[in-house]
């Protein structure tokens, strides 16, 4: 009976690891700097050109590229970093900071750093990719843009075991970066409903916040004032040359930002695309700057 028994959870053991392997495509990551990350099956695919703004044309937020590029930079080296959550007002530069930091670590040092993009819908697929991503001698900085968990949504606590916890821990090749609105990536009334209905109240919103704290590194991102907004203009249209007189530049952008009743990185720069456009100007972030 034993020995039945023995040979029936090898069978169902072996059927187990053929699945398991059919579900995960191979990963070849020497392919490309930037993937996408994909289900059914688990695969990653290159990303011929990754949509991104040099660095030296983000505004605003000197603090928070300095903070991001040395950690990345520390990461690319081999050396520890933290894992990072960049929260706060919308627009304001948050995903273009990854993408731009990750650009200038791979100029400084070329092939050191694959990006993965990751859709919030797929986090509960992340243990699986790591463990493939551990078998890599390449470094990968996950990237998880507009990350937040609705009532009900249990994904958090795949992330929460992904970031710090479980038996196996993060691979030390493997970062995570991700991107929200809220500082602890669960709407206000939610943690408020669940402090008010729960019999022990502090052990709830303490199971439910503990998850932004799985990120060492915290950067805030916060409205910009006119000031700052009209920089973050006049440096778009210095990048790209824009023949156009700065009082009329001036003018033109703040009569933009009223109409759309916010100041921010992405109202200026939709501002400079729809006036590149009046004038016949092409743009592409990624040429040369002109000047």
């Amino acid at each position: 009976m034993a020995r039945e028994l023995l040979r029936v959870l090898e069978r169902i053991a072996a059927a187990l690891e053929r699945r398991g392997r059919e579900d995960v495509a191979d990963v070849e990551p020497e392919l490309a700097d930037g993937f996408v990350m994909e289900v059914e099956p688990l695969r990653l695919r290159p990303v011929e050109r990754v949509a991104r703004m040099p660095l030296a044309l983000l505004c605003g937020i000197d603090r928070a590229a300095t903070l991001l590029l040395d950690n990345t930079r520390r990461f690319a080296r081999g050396l520890p970093a933290n894992n990072a959550l960049l929260w706060g007002a919308r627009g304001m530069g948050k995903s273009s900071l990854v993408k731009a930091v990750h650009a200038e670590v791979l100029r400084e040092l070329p092939k050191s750093l694959a990006l993965v993009e990751v859709h919030r819908e797929d986090i509960d697929r992340l243990p699986q990719l790591l463990r493939v991503l551990a078998r890599s001698r390449r470094r990968f900085l996950l990237f998880c843009d507009d990350l937040s968990f609705e009532p009900g949504d249990t994904r958090y606590k795949s992330l929460k075991a992904v970031l710090e916890g479980g038996l196996e821990g993060r691979p030390p090749n493997v970062l995570f970066y991700a991107t929200s609105n809220r500082r602890h990536l669960l709407p206000r009334e939610v943690i408020e409903n669940e402090r008010a209905s729960a019999l022990h109240p502090g052990e709830v919103v303490e199971e439910k916040v503990s998850l932004s704290d799985r990120f060492g590194l915290w950067i805030g991102f916060h409205p910009c004032d006119q000031r700052t907004y009209l920089e973050m203009v006049e440096r778009y249209a210095a990048w790209f040359d824009l023949p156009v007189e700065a009082e009329r530049l001036r003018a033109e952008a703040l009569a933009w930002a009223r109409a759309r009743g916010a100041r921010s990185g992405r109202v200026a720069w939709q501002f400079v695309q729809d006036l590149a456009g009046r004038l016949g100007i092409p743009l592409d972030p990624d040429a040369p700057a002109r000047r």
